[in-house]
């Protein structure tokens, strides 16, 4: 539920022109200092409460629209007083222990980006040990876990829902400050001394795959623009969520465009979905005679005028040619033309029921195809009810990726005999698919009209990530001398 909540807060933050123009054309650690060179200096308050304050900071950065603190270390319910003064039962938590730097009071111990309010008592359990997977819990306050984890260390891992926040937040600080002389045991297992990589592998590995899980949501972006409207600096992990691959990830040689990759913004804060994320490209409910711009094609039916597929406003699209007895009947209903272009994944599903049908299967006498380039599919994997209930079943999900980058319709062809005519109800249908992200140049293809593949090529994923093998079906990004080619994989 505090995941739904909203921060209250008169204005935002956007970025401004030109932030983020000279991370273009960078890679790898040259893209790092980069980023390091934007983000590190910092107008920060005074750390304690009071006018000017970090807790006068918490009350933009961390407040709900009704007044509660977001504690993303405990579950406890505490609200703020008034604006600048500290929550009872609360600390200032620095995600960075400061003595990782030797306790010094610079703008890393002031920094919003690095300080959130904290429930005391997990505060002072999870001490100064670094984030990470623990496996042998010691504490457990149901949101924040504490005990031992990789090579023995002594660790604190967040709750699934802010792995992503607090990974982006890690990866923020290794970049600001990756100019500091680390110190201390627990500094050292996590970090290491250098602008490059400065999180050590086991590190950065896993806080990619945090960040990959728990993306970006509203209340990251609107944390921050509050911080940014304090402080005028931005955390670029936020802003790009991608941006962690390449400086780390799989794409540490693919030169970064600001220009051209998806901002958290534009997705989140615009009301859209993230790339990659699935979107619904049709979404119908059939009932209350809504017939979702479908139509029906009757191919054999007992005399003319005769209906089989009728809009039911109880229960969506109904097909039946039982009128006083069964008819031989062969009657399909077409959706309207559903645009796969620009997709990489697309999956039909859709709630069904059948009765009547006794003495054969569903699936024998009906089916749900596709037609595309004036060819018909019928689709296999759907779960068929039983045939003799009114109760509707869930079809499963049932991939539509041989289809991607062209134009479809989905139709349910109902066929019946004289001796048995079932009832088809179809309620609800989706078609949903994940779109291929604008950071791709999609396709730039020159003679020869392919890769030659007996010569060094890349292959990437539509998110611009680079790969070594192909693990699924979908889309994959072949590149070879500059060009682009885009393939549809099958397997």
């Amino acid at each position: 539920m505090l995941l739904m909540l909203l921060m209250a807060q008169a204005a935002v933050a956007q970025i401004p022109d030109g932030y983020y123009t000279s991370l273009k054309g960078k890679k790898g650690a040259e893209l790092k200092t980069a980023v390091h060179n934007i983000i590190k200096d910092a107008t920060v308050l005074d750390y304690g409460s009071g006018r000017g304050s970090t807790w006068e900071g918490f009350y933009s950065t961390d407040r709900t629209d009704d007044n509660m603190v977001i504690d993303r270390y405990s579950n406890d319910e505490r609200y703020f007083g008034s604006k600048g003064s500290s929550v009872g039962g609360m600390n200032i938590e620095h995600s960075f222990p400061k003595s990782w730097w030797g306790g010094s009071q610079n703008q890393a111990y002031k920094d919003l980006y690095n300080l959130m309010p904290s429930e005391q008592k997990i505060n002072s359990s999870k001490s100064n040990y670094p984030m990470g997977k623990v496996t042998d819990v010691r504490t457990d306050n149901g949101c924040t876990k504490i005990g031992t984890g990789i090579n023995g260390y002594q660790l604190w891992e967040p709750a699934d829902k802010w792995k992503g926040d607090f990974a982006r937040g890690y990866m923020y600080m290794a970049t600001a400050y990756q100019n500091f002389t680390w110190s201390g045991t627990q500094a050292l297992q996590i970090l290491q001394q250098g602008d490059y990589p400065t999180l050590k592998p086991w590190a950065y590995t896993l806080y990619i795959e945090w960040a990959r899980v728990d993306k970006v949501d509203e209340m990251e972006v609107r944390r921050n623009d509050a911080v940014c409207k304090i402080q005028g600096n931005r955390n670029p992990y936020v802003d790009f969520p991608n941006l962690m691959e390449y400086v780390w990830g799989d794409s540490t040689d693919i030169a970064f465009d600001p220009d051209k990759t998806e901002k958290s913004s534009d997705y989140v804060g615009g009301g859209g979905t993230y790339p990659g994320d699935e979107e619904d490209i049709y979404k119908e409910d059939f009932t209350g005679n809504n017939e979702g711009n479908c139509t029906v094609v009757n191919t054999d039916v007992p005399n003319s005028g005769f209906i089989v597929w009728q809009s039911d406003p109880l229960y969506g699209w109904k097909g039946t040619a039982f009128k006083g007895g069964a008819n031989k009947a062969d009657a399909t209903l077409y959706t309207p033309e559903i645009d796969l272009n620009g997709y990489s994944t697309a999956i039909l599903s859709f709630s069904h029921a059948v009765n009547f049908c006794t003495t054969a299967q569903p699936s024998d006498v009906l089916a749900v195809e596709v037609v595309c380039d004036d060819r018909t599919t019928v689709l296999q994997g759907i779960k068929w009810p039983k045939g003799t209930s009114w109760t509707f079943n869930d079809s499963g999900d049932i991939p539509l990726d041989d289809f991607v980058g062209k134009k479809i319709k989905i139709a349910f062809h109902y066929t019946s005999t004289a001796a048995e005519a079932s009832t088809w109800e179809i309620k609800t249908m989706s078609v949903r698919g994940k779109k291929i992200p604008t950071d791709v140049a999609l396709p730039s293809v020159s003679s020869p009209s392919k890769p030659d593949f007996t010569r060094p090529y890349e292959m990437y994923t539509t998110a611009g990530c680079r790969i070594s093998s192909i693990t699924s079906r979908g889309i994959v990004i072949i590149r070879q001398d500059g060009k682009t080619w885009k393939f549809v994989v099958n397997k």
